[in-house]
């Protein structure tokens, strides 16, 4: 099981200031072993009760609240990570849990005793979690990323783009979703991710950006396609 305590902040910008940026940090940051020409792709499904109560104490501002998701980077992956992020305030705490292709279709499908069959204290946890407050699943999310890391403080600087949802299909593996924007596609979600405190140079950076800093999460945005605002 991995677990990463952190903070986190959040911005939305254009497509220009992404660029422009996401150059700047190629200076003084290494990129993400990950990152393509564009970056890499992120698929989640994510799961919330019968009356999708994390997606309305989201809305409500509850200081303390969490997500459950499972992500793939590929869709022929043959493994997904179960995660839950536990948010208060501005500090996070996220653990996560590899799991099996099979495995998580079979919770996908509502079965969640694989997860009985995992040594990790989490995996019970999030089984007796899960069964209680009848999680199901409720939308799946796809964006491309690129990523920057700082070692110092392990801050971890993202831009998330083209990001899509489908509520039709939460086959997280299937290739050929048919997905939605649910954001302008000239926008872009910055995000930094710290321990404690952010280095001068990237303060420095997101000084222009501090008028648009974002509440809402990728999930809320993708859940406002069954809850329009009025």
């Amino acid at each position: 099981m991995n677990q990463v305590y952190r903070e986190e902040k959040k911005f939305l910008i254009n497509i220009d200031e992404f660029l422009r940026k996401s150059h700047q940090l190629e200076q003084v940051m290494a990129q993400d072993e990950h990152n393509g020409t564009h970056g890499y792709l992120i698929r989640s499904l994510y799961f919330d009760t019968m009356y999708d109560s994390d997606y309305f104490e989201k809305l409500a501002g509850i200081e303390t609240r969490r997500k459950v998701r499972l992500r793939c980077y590929d869709p022929d992956s043959d493994y997904a990570m179960l995660e839950m992020k536990q948010k208060k305030g501005s500090s996070q705490l996220k653990r996560s849990l590899r799991v099996s292709r099979e495995d998580a279709m079979r919770m996908i499908a509502g079965d969640y005793t694989p997860l009985l069959t995992y040594p990790e204290d989490f995996a019970a946890e999030m089984y007796a979690f899960m069964m209680m407050k009848c999680y199901r699943p409720k939308t799946i999310v796809q964006y491309n990323r690129k990523a920057f890391i700082a070692k110092e403080n392990k801050i971890r600087v993202t831009f998330d783009n083209q990001i899509v949802s489908t509520e039709s299909s939460f086959d997280l593996f299937d290739p050929d979703l048919n997905m939605y924007p649910v954001l302008d596609k000239s926008k872009v979600v910055l995000e930094v991710k710290f321990n404690g405190f952010l280095l001068e140079y990237i303060k420095q950076m997101l000084h222009s950006v501090d008028k648009s800093e974002l509440s809402v999460s990728k999930y809320a945005l993708a859940r406002q396609q069954s809850y329009p605002m009025e």
